[in-house]
């Protein structure tokens, strides 16, 4: 599925590398928010697209997510949401999306979201470094959960896509 091209430890527990990634098919909710409101308003999205998901028998089998259309922390625009298998409408502030394959920057974050800030410094050095372009969004995929995870086993995806 993913491709990479080459790799390297950024530190202890984290990866990063450039990889392609195929189109991801997903529900989502938009909104903007506070960055000091996403525990909050995360937990919302995500009861909301779980129980539409339930009721329209979609299979649970992919992942969370968020995908950031900015970086203000006062204002941030994103979009909450679960990838799936299939096509779907979407109901009310639920709309179907996918969130298109190419070349990205991939890190692996293990541990507390409260150091996630640390394993982006290291990606925005490298995306730097390597003189790389890349999209205006970003997003993160959950790997596991705070609800039954101790955070220092959380494990989140980051993905940049690079601009062509």
């Amino acid at each position: 599925m993913l491709t990479t091209h080459f790799h390297f430890f950024c530190c202890k527990e984290d990866l990063m590398e450039i990889r392609n990634t195929v189109d991801q098919k997903a529900l989502v909710v938009r909104l903007t928010t506070r960055a000091s409101e996403l525990p909050r308003v995360f937990g919302e999205a995500y009861g909301e697209i779980m129980a539409y998901m339930g009721r329209k028998g979609i299979n649970l089998s992919g992942r969370a997510f968020a995908l950031y259309h900015n970086t203000d922390m006062e204002n941030l625009d994103i979009e909450i949401g679960w990838t799936i298998d299939q096509d779907d409408s979407g109901e009310g502030r639920i709309k179907f999306r996918v969130i298109p394959g190419g070349k990205v920057v991939y890190a692996l974050h293990k541990g507390p979201y409260s150091t996630l800030e640390n394993t982006y410094n290291k990606v925005m050095a490298f995306i730097k470094e390597k003189e790389i372009k890349t999209t205006e969004w970003m997003y993160e995929v959950y790997l596991n959960s705070p609800e039954n995870t101790p955070e220092e086993e959380l494990k989140t995806e980051i993905y940049f896509p690079i601009s062509e």
